[in-house]
């Protein structure tokens, strides 16, 4: 059998670790050839100690300082603490069902074009606004063809949450940009695909994440996944994935159309009839949840939240790395 590496980036995480450590504990999987790297940001909320708990109680499972605090840098720091055939990057939040280590493996390891698997995402819950989120990031109008997030099917797909890699792949193609405080596995994803080898998805792998309980959360995160998309492309001069562009010409027309709408009472009634649509589609998904009608409107707001921060953030990206030429603060000394 080939040995599996897990590598946690963590920074702070003690209210979720121990779900997650526990987790890979009660897996199936031979723990001999097993190895779990938590790579800690210099947390100071306790998330330290639990780890050294851990560590003590399982051999398996190791503690590494990660000075920088980035999460890229934490997995790059894990992924070269040994040298184990797959390595499989989970998150702190995150748990994992009893046979997901050896499905990814099943996975990974059917066919020799296949450079990464990985399964779909199964939210947990905090509170009612984390359950709307949840909702909102798991339905195609959310979020489009992000498959490891409806479980729409099977088969090869551009990204995977959580993914399982062969060591091969970073003997080839290198390790996780660390320029990049977002978006590092997709582009990652990007350069792997380019490379020849080809990411599957296979649904019956399961893990378990818990969802931002805050719409400030989500409004955060989404605006970093397209503020940071800008970079990838500049890297990569070519549009990585087309869905990123739905948002960014989303939000373009919210503003020119409002300001179009001064001008021409064309407009206006053009403006209001794309953002009716844009309304009724969002309240048909909402409405296809199994929650209560008075949370329809939460979710209509998710959505707008998912859609507006992104596109928001890949305007405000362009304009800081393409116009203003910003470049992000990079140090290779773990490369």
């Amino acid at each position: 059998m080939k040995t599996v590496s897990i590598v946690i980036p963590c920074r702070n995480e003690a209210s979720y670790i121990s779900a997650c450590l526990d987790s890979i504990v009660a897996s199936s999987f031979p723990k001999e050839f097993l190895s779990v790297y938590v790579c800690d940001g210099m947390s100071d909320d306790g998330t330290t100690e639990i780890i050294k708990g851990y560590s003590e109680k399982f051999p398996y499972i190791h503690l590494i300082a990660n000075e920088k605090r980035t999460t890229p840098y934490a997995l790059n720091l894990g992924i070269k603490a040994d040298n184990s055939d797959a390595v499989i990057i989970l998150g702190a939040h995150s748990a994992v069902a009893e046979d997901f280590i050896e499905k990814n493996y099943a996975a990974l390891f059917s066919d020799e074009k296949v450079g990464c698997a990985g399964g779909i995402l199964i939210n947990n819950f905090e509170n009612r606004v984390s359950r709307i989120i949840g909702y909102a990031m798991s339905q195609p109008f959310g979020v489009g063809n992000a498959h490891f997030r409806t479980g729409a099917k099977s088969g090869y797909v551009d990204t995977v949450a959580f993914g399982c890699y062969k060591r091969e792949v970073f003997e080839k193609i290198g390790y996780f940009d660390e320029q990049l405080t977002r978006n590092q596995d997709d582009e990652f994803n990007y350069r792997l695909k380019k490379a020849g080898y080809e990411i599957l998805l296979d649904t019956s792998i399961r893990s378990y994440y818990v969802v931002r309980s805050s719409y400030k959360k989500l409004l955060r995160q989404y605006f970093q996944y397209g503020y940071w998309k800008v970079f990838v492309n500049q890297k990569h001069k070519m549009i990585t994935t087309f869905r990123q562009l739905v948002p960014f010409f989303f939000v373009a027309f919210v503003v020119l159309g409002a300001v179009a709408s001064f001008f021409s009472k064309y407009c206006v009634w053009f403006y209001i009839a794309v953002l009716m649509c844009y309304f009724l589609s969002a309240l048909f998904f909402a409405a296809k949840s199994k929650l209560p009608a008075k949370d329809w409107l939460a979710i209509i707001f998710s959505f707008s939240i998912l859609h507006i921060s992104y596109g928001s953030g890949y305007w405000v990206g362009l304009w800081d790395f393409l116009v203003r030429g910003k470049k992000p603060v990079y140090d290779n000394s773990s490369r």
